[in-house]
C-alpha cells in the first residue's frame, strides 16, 4: 500500500525507517520529512505541511494513499483524524492517530489532569487557573511545599514547564504565564504538586479497546550535563528502565494504562493510535516504586522513538492496519531483548538561538549503529545540512545498557559540523542506580 507519514524529525526518521521496511509498504511520502528521510529506499519526501489538510486531501486522492501516519502532534490537536472522517472520499484512509476529542489529552493539560480524577488514576494534585483567578493561584502555591511546578495548559513546543525553587518566584512566572509568556497555550495554567522521583516514558498503542505496551524508555530533557541548563525538545533516550520490573509495569497497566483505555472508550472517544503516559516512579512507604502520570502525549515522544522503535521487530504497518480495523488483540508484540541508547547531537546555542545551514560531515563513516536526522536538510549539491536546533541522533543496540551507551558514544564521534554540541551523559544516572 502507499502510505504517507507527517512529521520532520528523529521520531519520524526512526518510524519512516520501519514502514519502509514493511513488506506491505509500496511507497512511502513524507510531509514535509528531512535529509534522512530523502534517502530511505521506497521513500519520497513531500513539501507539505502537517497542517494543511486541503493540501494532504488532494495527496492522498492523487497518489491513492492508503493509510496515514501522524508523527506530531498539532495535527491531531488540530483534528486531522476528523477531517478524514468528514470526507466521503478519505473515509476509508487508515488514519493511524486519536480523534480531536482524543488529542486533547496533549492538548489541554487542565482536561488531562480531570480525566485522570475522573477515572481515579495517579497523578500529582493539583488546581488550574486563569488570569481572573491570579489571586487564587498565588494562595495554592502557598499551600505546596517547594519546588512548585507551573505548566501551560496548552501546547507550547515543550517549554511550557516550569519546576521553581523559590515561591516568590513561582508567584511572579505563574503571572507572566497567565499574561502570556506563552501565548494562549498559558492563557490557563495548571499548578501542582510536586513529585519526588525517576521519570520514565511508557508508550502504548491502542485500537480504542485492545492495546500493546511498548518497551520503557527514559529521555533528557535538559540542555546541560547533570540535568541541568534550560530544557529541550530532549537530548537523548534509553530503553529499557531497568526499575520498570514486571511487578512495576503491572502497576502501569492496573492503575494506569487499563483505566485510561475503559475512560476513553466510556466517554465516547475514538481512539486509534499511541498514547504516551509520562510517569513518575514514586518511593511509597514500603520502600516499593509507585506509579504516577506526570503528562499524556497522544503521539510517540521523541527522542524516546529513537530507541524503542529499533527495538520493535514486528511489522509495523501490519500492527497499524490492525489498529485501524480494530482487532489488535490478534497480534502479539515481538520486543528485541537488547538495550537501545541513543544521543542526540545539537546546534551551538540550542534551545536558544543557533544558525542552520552547516555542513554536516561523516555520517557515512557511522557503523553497526543508527543515525536518525531530525533538524537536517539536503543542498544544492546533494550534502546533508543542519536546518534545526536538534540536528541528528545516534542510536546503538548492544546486550547491555553500558555496551550500547559505550559504542552510540564511541560512533557519535565521527560526526562533525561547526558548532557541534551534545551531552556525555545520557544514561549515567540510570547506570548509578543499577551499582
Amino acid at each position: 500500500m502507499n502510505i504517507l507519514l507527517l512529521g520532520s524529525g528523529g521520531r519520524e526518521h526512526a518510524m519512516a525507517c520501519k514502514i519502509a521496511a514493511s513488506e506491505r509498504c509500496s511507497r512511502l511520502f513524507v510531509a514535509p520529512g528531512n535529509a534522512g528521510t530523502a534517502n530511505l529506499i521506497k521513500t519520497k519526501n513531500i513539501n507539505l505541511d502537517p497542517l494543511d489538510f486541503s493540501g494532504i486531501h488532494a495527496f492522498v486522492l492523487s497518489h491513492e494513499i492508503q493509510m496515514v501516519v501522524v508523527g506530531p502532534e498539532a495535527p491531531l490537536v488540530a483534528g486531522i483524524t476528523d477531517y478524514f472522517a468528514s470526507h466521503p472520499a478519505l473515509r476509508n484512509v487508515m488514519v493511524i492517530g486519536p480523534t480531536q476529542k482524543g488529542a486533547t489529552l496533549e492538548g489541554s493539560k487542565d482536561f488531562a489532569k480531570e480525566f485522570m480524577s475522573r477515572h481515579l488514576i495517579p497523578t500529582a494534585a493539583y488546581q488550574t487557573f486563569t488570569l481572573d483567578t491570579l489571586k487564587e493561584g498565588t494562595q495554592f502555591l502557598h499551600s505546596l511545599k517547594s519546588p512548585y511546578v507551573l505548566k501551560a495548559d496548552g501546547l507550547a513546543a515543550g517549554k511550557g514547564v516550569l519546576i521553581i525553587d523559590n515561591v516568590k518566584t513561582a508567584e511572579k512566572e505563574l503571572s507572566n504565564m497567565l499574561k502570556g509568556k506563552f501565548g494562549t497555550a498559558s492563557s490557563k495554567v495548571v499548578v501542582e504538586q510536586f513529585l519526588q522521583g525517576v521519570e520514565l516514558s511508557v508508550f502504548v498503542l491502542t485500537d480504542g479497546k485492545h492495546y500493546h505496551i511498548l518497551p520503557t524508555a527514559k529521555d533528557y530533557k535538559r540542555i546541560g550535563e547533570g540535568d541541568t541548563g534550560l530544557n529541550t525538545g530532549g537530548m537523548g533516550s534509553i530503553s529499557p528502565v531497568h526499575f520498570a520490573d514486571k511487578p512495576f509495569m503491572q502497576k502501569v497497566e492496573e492503575r494506569i494504562v487499563i483505566p485510561t483505555i475503559k475512560g476513553l472508550r466510556d466517554e465516547g472517544i475514538n481512539y486509534k493510535g499511541f498514547i504516551f503516559i509520562g510517569l513518575m516512579a514514586v518511593t511509597n512507604d514500603q520502600g516499593e516504586l509507585d506509579p504516577y502520570v506526570i503528562e499524556y502525549n497522544v503521539r510517540m515522544g521523541d527522542p524516546e522513538t529513537e530507541s524503542v522503535f529499533p527495538r520493535i521487530k514486528n511489522d509495523v504497518v501490519d500492527l497499524f492496519e490492525h489498529v485501524w480495523r480494530g482487532n489488535l488483540q490478534q497480534t502479539t508484540l515481538d520486543i528485541d531483548p537488547r538495550a537501545a541508547a541513543c544521543v542526540m547531537l545539537v546546534a551551538d546555542g540550542y534551545p536558544g538561538n543557533y544558525e542552520k545551514g552547516k555542513e554536516i560531515h561523516g555520517i557515512e563513516q557511522v557503523s553497526n549503529s543508527m543515525v536518525f536526522h531530525a533538524g537536517t536538510k539536503l543542498g544544492d549539491k546533494g550534502q546533508v545540512l543542519t536546518n534545526g536546533g536538534r540536528v541528528l541522533c545516534v542510536t546503538s543496540l548492544a546486550e547491555s545498557m553500558p555496551s550500547a551507551l559505550l559504542h552510540t558514544y564511541q560512533e557519535l564521534e565521527k560526526i562533525k559540523w561547526e558548532g557541534l554540541y551534545f551531552r556525555h551523559d545520557i544514561g549515567q544516572d540510570l547506570l548509578r542506580m543499577m551499582i
